[in-house]
């Protein structure tokens, strides 16, 4: 049976976007579902899910649909024309969403049908919809006075625009310094990969020699191998103080003015819809209830995890006393050193894996995976327009050859490319009159590029992150709900959206799937045992400090939104300095300043939620040990997963998913265990 074709005509048209035309063409969308919005309440007596409700998803579904390449440039692909536009239209943008959960008479008509026998007869999708939508009304405070309505509309605003610019500045930053050396002497340690790498860069630069950046490759890369400890300091200064007041651009393109604004901003909003700070106001959408069960769950992850990271500090310092004879081990020594470590307690090092992970095998890998998992296919797709030569674009379909959706894969670090890496929606699952619009997604990762005739080699570590941004995929692709609002990931409270995809990391790690992944870009080689061995011995290396310094940044985040107070100028260095005394075990340097880059809650949705990504993995682990239980690829768990978690969106509370999956409610051992905690 054939694979039926991806309808590629329904993808946005990228290269033929005109960027001058964008505020314009949103001004007249925005304007156009004004008006349809109108005619529907004035039509909609009494209101139904077909006569309102169905067509507020069309008309929100069309405004997603302009949008999406817009601002998914703006992360990839930016320029100045781009960012330009892109901050005319934000405001038009915020203005129309605010005006539409501030409708009052939308949200009488909204009202009218929760409490009406209509109700009663729609699906658990369209029932959740309606009641995400009142229980939204209210965040966006529809039950104020017009004063403080408009207050609200002006710091929503504010909000949308200051969010751009910390992001913006990071951007800048990231690609505003590069270390330029020509001695090739004083690269000493890098791998020849990286080497390669930075003679490109200089090249590309009209310049003699190597040249570092602060792209996420180049940067770890240098800061784990250069012998020259001066240029390790030198790189995490500039690293650690991006876009701050410190450091070799202080001042040019400081987030720290924004960060006060946005904090003000989120408190004030917060209040004035009647939550005592922005972390309640957060939690109103989310698993957890209230600030102390998330302070409570991250202090007794602290508590077990800590004497651990201590014990593993001990070890750094040791060894960088005994092979070099340095007493005063310093912030820029610990991944060098560490590295080292790893080397002379495994044998091994991440570098040495990197051979056997040459780009297209670990993609056959996932593709494979997921086959084994889920029954699913993946086919690459010709003639689909893209932005960039080196992205591709698969679609997905079923084990019954069914289509089931399509995604974007853009996996290079390059400049004006936002750093990181991150699933964001294209397209959203839609059945309407027209027929069924396939979710659509994009992958975004920053690896390091194909160097020469070379392919792109990963380090385990990104093999880590493409499972973990494909499982964001899957749970956007795979779902069977068919409206945009609860479908995929929408509608699933914030700290379960990392379930699936720390769900999807365990598998690089298994000795029966690590094959899939792994192949000598020369000889074709599998990964030889040995060093499987070897890599497996190492997993839980250093997991003490990795869990500390996720637990030092979630704290951070949650006490800066849960205490903050609007006549304490300086708390967020001052918080964040209170929390490091109680979490951190590597002393920072006064000039870090790593909130200023912190995009994940200045410019992204993690606000008060970043706990969510150790939350999540409670659920992730427990789902995986049913797997261990019953066979890593055991088909039959793999559909429960696939219906019961992946494929139900935010219709059903995630607690419930989870336990119709694994027939109770998660438990904190197996996330221990899996990270090596308790041994």
């Amino acid at each position: 049976m054939s694979l039926p074709p991806f309808p590629i005509e329904s993808l946005p048209k990228f290269t033929s976007l005109n960027i001058a035309d964008i505020p314009l063409n949103t001004q007249a969308l925005l304007n156009k579902n004004r008006h349809a919005i109108n005619a529907l309440l004035e039509q909609a007596n009494p209101p139904s899910w077909s006569n309102l409700m169905q067509q507020l998803e069309v008309l929100n579904d069309d405004l997603n649909k302009f949008w999406s390449p817009i601002g998914h440039l703006h992360g990839v692909k930016e320029t100045e024309d781009l960012r330009k536009a892109y901050n005319e239209t934000l405001p038009l943008l915020t203005d129309y969403h605010t005006e539409l959960s501030q409708n009052e008479t939308l949200f009488k008509a909204t009202t009218n049908l929760a409490t009406s026998q209509a109700m009663d007869e729609l699906n658990p999708a369209q029932r959740k919809i309606v009641e995400n939508d009142l229980r939204d009304f209210k965040l966006s405070g529809i039950h104020l006075p017009a004063d403080k309505k408009a207050r609200l509309a002006d710091l929503q605003k504010q909000l949308s625009q200051l969010m751009t610019k910390f992001s913006e500045n990071v951007l800048d930053a990231t690609h505003g310094f590069i270390l330029h050396i020509e001695d090739a002497h004083q690269l000493s340690g890098l791998p020849p990969q990286a080497m390669q790498l930075a003679q490109e860069n200089a090249q590309a630069r009209n310049l003699n020699g190597y040249v570092l950046t602060l792209d996420f490759p180049s940067y770890s890369t240098a800061i784990k191998f250069l012998h020259n400890r001066q240029l390790r300091k030198l790189l995490y200064e500039a690293y650690t103080t991006r876009a701050s007041d410190q450091g070799p651009n202080a001042g040019r393109w400081d987030n720290g003015p924004i960060i006060d604004d946005i904090l003000r901003i989120r408190y004030e909003i917060a209040e004035l819809v009647g939550f005592p700070n922005y972390a309640h106001y957060s939690l109103a959408t989310k698993m957890a209830k209230t600030p102390g069960e998330v302070m409570g769950f991250l202090k007794d992850l602290l508590v077990r995890s800590k004497p651990i990271a201590e014990e593993e500090y001990k070890e750094v310092a040791l060894l960088a006393r005994a092979l070099d004879g340095i007493n005063n081990l310093e912030v820029w020594d610990i991944a060098y050193y560490s590295e080292k470590l790893q080397e002379t307690t495994f044998n091994f090092t991440q570098e040495d894996l990197r051979p056997y992970f040459p780009i297209n095998k670990a993609l056959d890998g996932l593709f494979t995976l997921v086959n084994k998992l889920y029954g699913l296919t993946v086919k690459k797709e010709a003639g689909v327009d893209v932005w960039h030569p080196q992205v591709e674009f698969f679609s997905l379909y079923d084990n019954k050859n069914q289509l089931r959706g399509g995604f974007y894969i853009d996996l290079y670090a390059r400049p004006h490319k936002r750093d990181g890496a991150w699933m964001d929606e294209c397209l959203s699952r839609f059945e309407t009159k027209e027929g069924l619009q396939y979710p659509v997604a994009y992958l975004t990762c920053n690896f390091m590029p194909p160097v020469g005739d070379q392919p792109a080699l990963l380090t385990h570590d990104d093999v880590l992150t493409l499972l973990h941004e494909f499982g964001h995929c899957l749970h956007h692709m795979l779902t069977k709900v068919n409206y945009p609002s609860v479908g995929g990931i929408n509608g699933v409270p914030w700290d379960a959206v990392e379930f699936p995809s720390q769900f999807m990391e365990n598998y690089a790690w298994e000795k029966e799937t690590i094959h899939l992944f792994a192949e000598h870009y020369k000889t074709g080689e599998k990964l030889p045992d040995d060093l499987h061995e070897k890599m497996l011995a190492a997993k839980h290396f250093q997991t003490g400090l990795q869990m500390v310094r996720q637990i030092e940044f979630s704290m951070f985040d949650f006490r800066i939104h849960d205490e903050y107070d609007l006549n304490k100028p300086g708390q967020v260095q001052a918080t964040l300095n209170d929390v490091r005394k109680e979490a951190s075990v590597i002393k920072a340097p006064e000039f870090n300043r790593f909130q200023n880059s912190f995009s994940h809650i200045f410019a992204g949705s993690y606000a008060a939620g970043y706990y969510s990504y150790k939350w999540a993995e409670v659920l992730s682990s427990d789902a995986y040990a049913q797997f261990e239980e019953k066979g890593i690829l055991n088909k039959d768990t793999g559909i429960s997963f696939m219906e019961n978690i992946l494929e139900v969106g935010g219709v059903r509370d995630p607690l419930d998913s989870f336990i119709a999956f694994r027939g109770r409610e998660p438990r904190i051992d197996a996330l221990l265990k899996h990270t090596g905690i308790t041994r």
